[in-house]
Order: structure tokens, then sequence, then C-alpha cells
């Protein structure tokens, strides 16, 4: 256990662990701040990483931010130092998503096993064919364990309901794909080049379902069977749906700690996941997720998980290029 403050070197990795969240087309739409006395690393949004059409209210963002937060705190801790953690510090300030302070003692008791801090270096989505093999109960109770930490409700659909909430994902994929804004804006963080640091490289797509049954995002807007590559998915896909109480920007932040925390205990399991987000996209769709059973949650992200191939990771910034330093973004300096 360390007892002192981090060096340049550990602030780096604490960065780059933040970055390793996932992001809706992997916008990557986060800034980072140091302030000092007390050591504080503040998670500002970046606003022209957003996807207007796509995300018009931000939520995406802000769960993207708080996925970001939840790294955040697991390297702080697993490192060493104590995460002091606000949401939303500076009413003054919307852009201003989170801080956290570095304290130096850590806590007795880590609150986060070193195998969530291992798991935010493999974890990314796979767009790939699962094999159909069951999930065990006792995974699934683990994964709503910890959706509940962090302040947000994980349930599992029975298959009737896992049907219906693919049918209104398919909805909201026919309603993108014929929808020339939202489609266009898909298709600019499809990264035609292998190099690029940002957007969804061809590589990690993924294929279609051939038998039109999981509808996975199409990026190009070309659903064609002669136009993309397909291969025939689950039969049965295992769904989860992550909920909150209310659905305000502190509401929309623990639900992106929550799902990384999820996403990480999963990763321990050796599942795969990737995310179905399109029915979100459309507040009458978003809606209609609900669950008939908690009708007034406010549902944030459908979880798609299984075993199957790992598939390729998608690409991150280097921490430089996130950090702002005296209100301007650092392009390639040292960290201090």
């Amino acid at each position: 256990m360390s007892s002192t403050y981090p060096d340049s070197s550990t602030l780096e990795t604490l960065i780059s662990a933040a970055v390793a969240a996932p992001s809706m087309h992997n916008t990557q739409p986060w800034r980072f701040r140091l302030a000092e006395e007390p050591l504080t690393v503040e998670i500002h949004a970046a606003p022209e990483q957003g996807l207007p059409r796509e995300d018009p209210q931000g939520r995406g963002l802000h769960i993207a931010a708080g996925a970001a937060l939840f790294n955040l705190r697991v390297a702080v801790t697993h490192l060493g130092w104590k995460p002091v953690t606000r949401l939303l510090p500076d009413p003054h300030d919307p852009g201003l998503l989170a801080s956290v302070r570095i304290a130096q003692q850590a806590s007795a008791r880590a609150l986060h096993a070193a195998e969530l801090y291992e798991a935010i270096w493999r974890r990314h989505s796979s767009r790939f064919p699962f094999t159909g093999e069951v999930v065990p109960g006792s995974v699934m109770n683990d994964l709503v364990e910890a959706a509940q930490l962090e302040g947000a409700k994980m349930t599992v659909p029975a298959p009737r309901e896992t049907e219906r909430l693919l049918r209104i994902t398919a909805e909201a994929e026919h309603r993108n794909h014929f929808d020339p804004y939202r489609s266009a804006e898909s298709r600019r963080w499809a990264s035609r080049d292998e190099a690029a640091d940002t957007g969804i490289p061809s590589a990690a797509l993924g294929p279609q379902d051939a038998f039109e049954q999981l509808p996975m995002r199409d990026f190009s807007a070309q659903r064609s069977m002669e136009r993309l590559p397909a291969r025939p998915f689950e039969r049965t896909p295992a769904l989860v749906s992550l909920a909150t109480g209310h659905d305000r920007r502190s509401d929309w932040l623990r639900a992106g700690q929550s799902l990384q925390h999820v996403l990480l205990v999963a990763t321990t399991h050796g599942l795969r996941t990737s995310l179905l987000h399109q029915a979100l996209e459309w507040p009458d769709l978003r809606d209609e997720l609900r669950s008939p059973t908690a009708p007034f949650d406010h549902v944030q992200m459908l979880i798609r998980l299984g075993y199957g191939p790992e598939g390729p990771a998608t690409p991150r910034r280097s921490p430089p290029m996130f950090l702002d330093l005296d209100g301007t973004a650092c392009r390639g300096e040292s960290l201090p």
C-alpha cells in the first residue's frame, strides 16, 4: 500500500483505467483535470465528442462518464489509496460530472477485489455470436449484486419478456436505419482507418444475425444480406436490463457505475458482453422497455451476455489526450 500521492506514471495508469470504459460508438466523451491540495481527478464532459442525434440529452454521455468513474475508483483503490467520490460537485459548472479525491489512507476493507482491476484491461464488447450456453444462476446473482451496490437494479427477464425487449430493439434499429441523420451519425463513427483511436473499427463491428433474430447495430446503415456479413447468432439470447428509480443526471452517472461494475464482474466470470442501446435512443420505445412488474423504473441499458469469442477491442486515445491542465487540454505533453 502506498503512503504517498501518485507520481506521474501512476496518474497515467489511473487515466488509462478510466478511459478503458465503454462509450456509445467509442466516442470517449470525457476530459480529465487534476486539481492539487487535495489531489483530485475531475471528470468533465467533452460535448464535441457527443452524439446530437442519437444522444441529444447526453444521457449516454453521462453513462459513459459514470463507467469511467467506476474504473477510476477501482484503480485508485487497487493502487493503495482511497477514492472519495462526488457526483456533479459544482452546480455552476454542469460540465463537471464527477470528482475523485485521492486520499492517502486506503480503506482497511477493500471495496473492489483485485480481479476487478485486472478485468478493466480485459473487458471489451463482443459483437460476435455467442454459444447459447446458459449463464449459471449464481453468476447472475453476482451481477445483480454488483448493480445494486452502485444504486441501480438489474433485472433478468423471462424468455417471453426477452422476446419483447428484442422486438422493441429491432423496431429501434429499423428506425435508425431509415433516419438519414441518425444513420449518418452512426456511419461517421464506424472507422475505416484501423489506426484511428476513436470510433468502431471495422474488425470490431461484427457480423449481422443471419436469422434477423438478434438486432445488432448496423453502423453502416446498409442492412442487407447481400452487402453485410451474416452469421447465425444464439437462438435464445441472454439479456439483462439495468434501471434506476429516477432519471436525473445523477441517476445516469450511477447507472454508468452500475453498468461498469456489472461488466467487470461478468468479465471475471468469463462472460462476453455487448450493449443493445438502440431502443434507448427513442423516448417512446425507451418507455416500452419498462418491465411490467416495475412500470415506474427508468431503463438505462440492455446488456447481452454469454459465452463466446472475445472479438477485437476498440482503440482508446492515450491519457495525455484527455488531460486538462490550467483549462487547456494537453496534446501530447507529459503528465505533471
